[in-house]
């Protein structure tokens, strides 16, 4: 499945609660899901375990618009939360946002960064790329949507941050989080200077003339008295 065809098949469901759920994923090897948004009441869905879990194995389903077939209707939407087992490879549960395309809709969206290792900060100064994030929040009409996001760290200098206003955004696309203002410009990547090394411990300073070293344990003193 290409990025540019996500497609899930999907069947209702009108049973309902967590026991349904359980025997939807120990009998049928399928989990429950919810379609909800652009006004419209939520519909309980079935989808297959094995197609859900191929689809989010490519980075590019939780940032673009899936088709869902939903008894042979076809429904445009977006991943908005998906529950995975504690300790298992599995997907227990996931939610999904009807999309319109004239209404904006807010997405989490991956950074991609580039030239990491042409870096200045790292080439030259030394130093090492510490990420503080790895995805942002976006909103944009859901033709607009990108895949991911570039952050080119090619000329980012030892020392230097890079914030959300430095990342070139795609046409269409804001960042959610500068629309509330200058204070949430929050820092995105860093080049930090390499760690100073630890010197090695020198030998310990000899004692001063006239004294002497306190006898090893097990050594009887020069000066300890005759029975």
């Amino acid at each position: 499945m290409s990025a540019d065809e996500f497609e899930l098949n999907c069947s209702t469901r009108t049973d309902l609660g967590k026991g349904a759920s359980r025997r939807l994923r120990r009998l049928n090897n399928d989990i429950p899901a919810v379609l909800y948004g652009s006004g419209k009441d939520p519909v309980s869905l079935t989808i297959a375990h094995k197609d859900i879990f191929k689809a989010t194995e490519n980075e590019a389903f939780f940032s673009h618009i899936i088709t869902l077939n939903v008894d042979n209707k076809k429904e445009k939407a977006v991943i908005k939360a998906l529950q995975r087992h504690p300790a298992k490879h599995l997907i227990m549960h996931a939610d999904f946002l009807r999309v319109s395309d004239k209404q904006a809709i807010t997405v989490k969206v991956p950074l991609h960064f580039l030239n990491e290792e042409k870096c200045v900060g790292v080439k030259i100064g030394g130093g090492n790329i510490l990420k503080t994030l790895n995805e942002i929040d976006v909103s944009c009409l859901p033709g607009d949507l990108p895949e991911y996001i570039e952050v080119d760290m090619i000329e980012v200098d030892l020392g230097d941050t890079v914030h959300l206003s430095d990342i070139t955004l795609p046409k269409g696309v804001t960042s959610v989080a500068l629309s509330h203002g200058e204070e949430s410009d929050h820092s995105v990547v860093t080049v930090a200077a390499p760690k100073a090394e630890v010197e090695e411990p020198t030998d310990a300073p000899e004692a001063p003339e006239g004294e002497s070293e306190a006898p090893a344990a097990g050594e009887d003193s020069e000066e300890e008295s005759e029975d």
